[in-house]
């Protein structure tokens, strides 16, 4: 074999291993595109886009762990404190249409007592929203209040409700039907009504329910003012007689005043009056007391309630630590 034949030969061996190796090659495959998660900032702080879609959605809630004492403790050993925790979970979903924002919420509510006997979760509201118009079960106007926890204003301030509100910069108008749980054989529905409206550091907010159960109705006002370190608030309710509105007395007025002692510091003193308690002529009562809310860092609070009762005589409140996400 002359040399001319030994080269011929050799690149014939190597072009068929490299063809086999050719053969055998991994070829890598294109990276997919990923589509991250993008901020939406339409709709506030929070909010972010669900991938492929144009809606935001956020989700936010708090823990808390409370101590009760006093006739609101609810202990199964007889004692006059009662320790629990519970937690709620929000999730918000809003996009914009030609018809306005359009909105669904829920809110998920767990409660835990002793041994944790009240554990699982429930609709603390579910509704969605399209414009002013808002529908579902969800806290009705009845369910505000002053500042701080000495007043009780409303009574049963939770319904599934069809309502619509108006509003502009400095004024809105709404309107709710409401189905109560009713006990006649009347139509078991309640209507509500409510206007507001903000002259620079104050407010005022007027709010009127019908029962249509019973034939009777509530109505009351909200006004508030910056007043030097803090807010005062004023309010005010009548009753015909009770109804699933209002159905502590035939009259009843409250105030509170919110000191902003410091930045992380704010102090509540408050009282209410009723007169013609449970709609009794000639009966009265009062509560006073004070509300302190520290807040040591951002997004965590930490309250005293403490109320006194005259007809009662009896002293009552709570500690809570809530951490709010």
């Amino acid at each position: 074999m002359n040399i001319k034949s030994l080269l011929l030969g050799s690149a014939a061996a190597l072009a068929v291993v490299s063809g086999a190796q050719a053969a055998d090659a991994i070829v890598a495959a294109e990276p997919e595109p990923m589509e991250y998660v993008r901020v939406c900032d339409a709709f506030g702080t929070g909010y972010f886009y669900i991938p492929g879609t144009e809606t935001c959605l956020q989700i936010g809630g708090w823990v808390r762990a409370q101590v009760d004492f006093g006739r609101d403790a609810d202990s199964q050993s007889g004692n006059d404190y009662d320790m629990r925790a519970s937690a709620l979970i929000t999730v918000d979903a809003k996009s914009d249409t030609e018809l306005g924002v359009l909105q669904s919420f829920i809110a998920l509510e767990s409660d835990i007592s002793v041994n944790g006997a009240e554990q699982g979760f429930y609709a603390d509201e579910a509704y969605l929203a399209l414009g002013g118009f808002k529908a579902g079960w969800f806290y009705s106007w009845w369910d505000l209040g002053i500042a701080g926890e000495t007043d009780g204003l409303g009574n049963d301030t939770e319904f599934v409700s069809f309502a619509y509100t108006y509003a502009a910069d400095a004024f809105s108008i709404g309107v709710s039907v409401d189905e109560i749980n009713g006990t006649s054989a009347n139509t078991d529905i309640g209507l509500a009504g409510t206007v507001t409206a903000t002259f620079g550091p104050a407010s005022i907010a007027i709010l009127g329910g019908y029962d249509f159960d019973v034939e009777e109705g509530a109505v009351r006002a909200i006004a508030s003012a910056d007043v030097g370190p803090g807010t005062f608030y004023l309010a005010g309710v009548y009753a015909s007689d009770a109804n699933v509105y209002y159905d502590a007395a035939e009259w009843t007025i409250a105030a509170s005043y919110a000191f902003k002692a410091t930045d992380k510091l704010t102090i509540t003193p408050g009282i209410q009056y009723w007169d013609n308690v449970d709609f009794v002529d000639g009966t009265d009562d009062f509560t006073y007391g004070i509300t302190l809310d520290y807040k040591p860092v951002e997004n965590l609070l930490a309250r005293v309630s403490l109320q006194h009762n005259d007809e009662s005589d009896d002293t009552y409140g709570y500690f809570r630590l809530q951490r709010a996400f």
